[in-house]
């Protein structure tokens, strides 16, 4: 059994997602030790309480420099056991040191079909704003594990969605969350959980 730990800044939709799919037994070896959110109002924070996980607020705001957060988030992260981090809609940059620790075990979830619409400055509403305005056919989401980069670690599950020609950004974006994001990032979190996943070079690859 890993323990999970999610990092998360907003509602926790995708939070909502992995706790439903661990609970109906859809994703097996896992379970969440904690919730942590930079924002002390985060719904996401009251989604854990809700379902009895622990949760603390760690901000780089109530920090004198970023090594002192950095030094913070792992000493949280290792205070839960952490096995796997999961990105879940955090809106903060991970201190590398933080990185280069979890590296392979530490993933993202990126509400595009990488490497279209990534990198600094695409979250949130942006990434739908962005895929509208280029006038794709399909967008989708990613769920990859993190690396020095901005959305540049190695993919580990895509799953692609249509864009209408009636589309805004909010309506896109909560296609986007019900057909791709909270399908794949339970399924990524069952695939490491059981170990049936390795990272090789910059591509995943099935255990055999």
């Amino acid at each position: 059994m890993i323990n999970v730990v999610v990092l998360v800044s907003g509602g926790g939709t995708n939070l909502q997602a992995l706790i439903d799919s661990i609970e109906a037994g859809e994703v097996s070896n896992a379970t969440i030790s904690a919730v942590i959110s930079n924002k002390k109002d985060a719904y996401a924070l009251t989604r854990a309480e809700k379902h009895g996980i622990p949760s603390d607020c760690i901000s780089p705001k109530d920090y004198d420099n970023g090594e002192e957060f950095a030094e913070a988030l792992l000493a949280a992260l290792e205070k839960y056991n952490a096995d796997l981090v999961v990105l879940a809609g955090y809106l903060v940059i991970v201190p590398l040191k933080v990185i280069d620790k979890y590296y392979g075990r530490m993933i993202n979830i990126h509400p595009s079909l990488i490497p279209s619409h990534c990198g600094p400055g695409y979250y949130g509403l942006h990434v739908h704003e962005s895929v509208l305005a280029r006038g794709n056919k399909v967008t989708g989401a990613t769920v990859h594990f993190v690396d020095e980069g901005t959305d540049t670690g190695p993919i580990i599950l895509q799953k692609a969605v249509d864009v209408m020609e009636d589309d805004t950004p909010e309506v896109l974006q909560k296609r986007v969350m019900e057909q791709a994001e909270w399908k794949i990032l339970p399924q990524a979190v069952d695939l490491i959980a059981n170990d049936k996943i390795y990272i090789d070079g910059k591509v995943v690859k099935n255990r055999r």
